[in-house]
């Protein structure tokens, strides 16, 4: 009885293989270049990634790759402040604006740079004058296209 039972699962094994293999759907003809088909079949190109401000690094000086070389918060009543905005993903064309003000909100300067960026880059804005700037806090205030990204809080000490 043992070895009947054996027999015929073995035969409703193969069986099912069998047929498995014989119901196999045929694959469709490789589509002809240029055709419809072709198009759909193409794997679609990798999305651009948007673009977004990453980082504002605050220092005394700059690179020519407009970025800060050693950071820092607090500047000196003479130094020349400058903000590195690095920017991730691409676009056509953004616009970035920077605007410094004194600890009561008061405007010291306000600069704008329309960027078209293909992939990770860095703009540049700076604060400069010929007199001592005031001791007190200050910040910048990054925009993209009109709309607040990030701030950066700064110090200047006598």
């Amino acid at each position: 009885m043992r070895a009947l039972r054996g027999r015929l699962y073995l035969l409703v094994i193969v069986g099912g293989a069998l047929s498995a293999l014989g119901c196999k759907k045929q694959a469709p003809p490789p589509a002809e270049i240029g055709s419809a088909d072709s198009a759909a079949a193409a794997p679609a190109a990798p999305a651009a990634e948007a673009f977004a401000v990453s980082e504002v690094t605050l220092g005394k000086a700059i690179g020519a790759d407009k970025r800060v070389a050693s950071p820092t918060t607090t500047f000196g009543p003479k130094d020349t402040i400058y903000a590195s905005v690095a920017t991730t993903g691409s676009a056509a064309s953004k616009t970035l604006t920077a605007k410094w003000t004194y600890q009561d909100g008061q405007t010291v300067k306000e600069g704008s740079e329309t960027i078209a960026p293909t992939g990770p880059s860095a703009t540049e804005f700076h604060l400069a004058k010929k007199t001592a700037w005031p001791a007190g806090k200050y910040k910048v205030e990054i925009a993209v296209d009109g709309a607040p990204a990030t701030t950066k809080e700064f110090e200047v000490k006598h």
